[in-house]
């Protein structure tokens, strides 16, 4: 594969890949240190990519192990998981505060996921991946992530209810 053949296949969803890493990795820095390291180890193994069904998927792959092999080690002992690219700039500062509440109660709710839910959680609804490519990038069957889905959404769903419905009765 040719660098421009590379650059057309990986450029596309290279937004994608920063924000997997975000999610997993806090800091911005480490995000984008994760998501240059894929890069460079996809362009390393561009010979041998035409053989792999998607590409994106290989990637996402990559970037899940590379960030969870990160978070395992001595140096990332101070991340967490967080996901913080929602802005709007055409709201109130009422709209605005009471949004960024809304998404911290969320982040705070799937900080407490297992993390197999954590991340069919972030591909399934942010990414917007459809449940085979979650299913290959995690490796599990597309019927597991379905469950894994369910009970995330149900546990976020729950514990928004309890907090919104707090004193009401």
């Amino acid at each position: 594969m040719k660098q421009t053949e590379f650059v057309n296949a990986v450029l596309p969803f290279q937004d994608k890949l920063y924000r997997m890493a975000k999610r997993l990795l806090v800091s911005r820095e480490e995000a984008e240190d994760a998501t240059q390291e894929v890069l460079l180890k996809l362009w390393s193994k561009n010979d041998n990519l035409e053989k792999y069904k998607s590409v994106e998927a290989f990637a996402m792959t990559m970037i899940k192990n590379f960030c969870l092999d990160r978070l395992k080690s001595k140096q990332a002992s101070n991340l967490k998981l967080v996901h913080s690219n929602y802005a709007d700039g055409n709201r109130s500062l009422q709209a605005n505060l009471e949004a960024k509440d809304s998404v911290s109660w969320v982040e705070r709710i799937m900080e407490e996921l297992p993390e197999q839910q954590k991340m069919v959680l972030q591909l399934r609804d942010i990414e917007q991946y459809d449940y085979d490519e979650i299913a290959e990038i995690m490796e599990m069957k597309p019927t597991a992530v379905r469950v894994a889905l369910s009970r995330a959404r149900k546990t976020v769903r729950e514990e928004l209810t309890k907090k919104h419905s707090y004193g009401v009765g």
